[in-house]
């Protein structure tokens, strides 16, 4: 029985993991809301330009600059569906358990990326 691998990890392991990948949910969210206000207020402040030259000027830059905060944006919002599953995961008892290989990820590869579904070895694999 002493050589068995570990099928999973125990309940005050994945009350530490929980208790990060919230505090990381937390901050992930005020991020994504911050964002959100700011792309909001590039929006409506786009419009009281006093020349039109200057106006074309800017909005080739007001553009990059959305995108740009839209991308991130988009991100923030994939980690955070990230961080969520995760913590389904941790309900349904599959948490840290990698998805290729079936083996337990180590826990400071879980604390690092605490949504990760793959050991070290199976993301190396898969590239």
């Amino acid at each position: 029985m002493g050589n068995e691998e570990k099928q999973g990890y125990s309940s005050s392991e994945l009350e530490e993991f929980e208790e990060l990948i919230n505090l990381k949910l937390g901050k992930a969210r005020k991020e994504l809301n911050n964002l959100k206000s700011t792309l909001s207020k590039n929006y409506e402040s786009g419009t009281d330009a006093t020349s039109a030259y200057a106006k074309v000027l800017e909005d080739g830059a007001d553009t990059a600059e959305k995108e740009s905060m839209s991308q991130l944006a988009a991100r923030q919002q994939k980690f955070i569906n990230n961080l969520e599953n995760a913590l389904i995961r941790i309900k349904n008892g599959t948490y840290g358990i990698c998805a290729d290989t079936g083996k337990l990820i180590p826990k400071e590869r879980l604390r690092a990326v605490p949504h990760t579904m793959q050991c070290i070895e199976a993301k190396l694999n898969r590239k």
